[in-house]
């Protein structure tokens, strides 16, 4: 193991701020993993610092005079990555009018960073595992084989174990990857690293906009402390800025921090990467949110279901309430039902409300065109959800004369994510 003023040295030689006992470990690991010529992966949530490690392997290395490439597959459409990677012939597709060289080709003697490695295609990675195990690679429309010789540094912010068994990777990929893991704490378990480097940024953003720096007093230390910070290392810059630029007083107390901290209420449901506890979800904030809307959706449709045959038999009844029993799972107390003695009728009397507590109430007497009116809405409800976020997309495209990359960022999601519903929904 390496001498505490030996990982202070390359703390310094990297700009990395903390003294945590995970954050020490994980830069041990990867000083003792730079020399060798062994694959490694980085694994921890997004802005939690993956990319400052890759760069201490590379310039600690004995490849440290080669060339040093940082690649972001997610950010990487489907249809080039390939091309990106490994490189393409003359007219080998439709705009290649020349060759190119990929960057397994260009780095060769040196070090790639493959950032964000679970979104790569499946394609791709089977590409990938042949440069692991052969160092050999075909350019996109070539049939000839060519050597490199790169170290591969990967990182992810996904659970690649999940990955493996959804089959969205590779197993043996996976296996070949992780030579050597390291694993980057996120901000919420480096304890008092997140006071060291709120003044690291607030000392950095007043020599910016010439202020004096902020303080914090010790009770906004310790909700600062607190905090979850979802978003890493960046969202702690960000809130660092906004002090820095906004508040006169320049010690801040609990109460003015506060105002810079989302609340719980406004806090989007953050999706925590794997961690140490290897606990993840495959989704977005964005995907969650379709999922909720589509729960609705079908709830929506469970409740028109019951109240057109409702209508239709003048009543409730137990066999209707047990065709529907999906509407009541969320109930904390049981729904209780007693058989109607009203017959149907002409009017339509529907005598009977089921609540959570199980009592009944009466409704008032709808007319039939009303009752027509609730069943065939058709304005917003017919509208899809594939419709909407269509809209979105090319809302998005417009705002930023069809850049992909500011409308992918603006939507919140990949460009190869954007690439493909592009394709999906046949955008111009």
């Amino acid at each position: 193991m390496f001498s505490a003023s030996e990982i202070q040295s390359v703390k310094q030689r990297f700009g990395i701020i903390g003294n945590s006992a995970l954050l020490n470990h994980a830069i041990s690991v990867a000083m003792q993993a730079a020399p060798t010529e062994m694959t490694v992966l980085i694994t921890g949530e997004s802005g939690s610092g993956k990319e400052s490690f890759s760069k201490i392997i590379h310039a600690l290395s004995t490849r440290k005079h080669g060339k040093f490439i940082a690649i972001n597959c997610g950010a990487i459409p489907e249809g080039t990555i390939d091309s990106e990677l490994f490189g393409h012939e003359k007219g080998s597709f439709t705009g290649a009018h020349e060759a190119r060289k990929g960057y397994f080709e260009v780095t060769d003697g040196g070090s790639i960073f493959l950032d964000e490695i679970g979104e790569m295609p499946l394609g791709t990675q089977a590409r990938l595992l042949r440069v692991l195990e052969n160092g050999e690679f075909i350019k996109v429309g070539s049939s000839k084989v060519q050597k490199t010789d790169v170290r591969v540094i990967a990182a992810t912010n996904v659970n690649l174990i999940k990955a493996v068994e959804k089959g969205k990777f590779r197993e043996d990929l996976y296996y070949r990857l992780n030579t050597v893991p390291i694993y980057v704490p996120p901000l919420r378990e480096r304890g008092d690293d997140m006071v060291l480097l709120f003044r690291k940024f607030t000392s950095d953003f007043s020599e910016k906009y010439t202020v004096k720096p902020i303080s914090l007093t010790d009770d906004a230390k310790k909700l600062l402390l607190r905090f979850p910070f979802p978003g890493n290392i960046r969202q702690l810059k960000n809130i660092a800025e906004q002090v820095s630029l906004l508040e006169q007083e320049r010690e801040v107390d609990a109460v003015t921090l506060s105002k810079y901290l989302p609340s719980e209420q406004s806090r989007l449901p953050a999706v925590f990467a794997g961690g140490s506890k290897g606990e993840n979800s495959d989704f977005t904030e964005r995907e969650l949110l379709y999922k909720v809307l589509f729960d609705m959706k079908k709830d929506m449709n469970e409740l028109k279901k019951l109240v057109l045959e409702t209508y239709q038999s003048g009543g409730l009844n137990a066999s209707i309430i047990n065709k529907h029993q999906t509407l009541f799972e969320d109930l904390e107390s049981p729904v209780t039902f007693e058989e109607s003695d009203h017959s149907p009728t002409s009017s339509v009397n529907m005598p009977i409300v089921l609540d959570p507590k199980g009592k009944k109430e009466e409704l008032e007497n709808y007319e039939d065109e009303n009752i027509e009116d609730i069943l065939h809405e058709e304005d917003d409800n017919s509208l899809s959800l594939e419709k909407k976020e269509k809209e979105m997309i090319v809302k998005a495209l417009r705002k930023h004369n069809n850049k992909r990359k500011y409308a992918a960022s603006d939507l919140g999601i990949s460009e190869r994510t954007l690439y493909r519903k592009i394709k999906q929904y046949d955008i111009d």
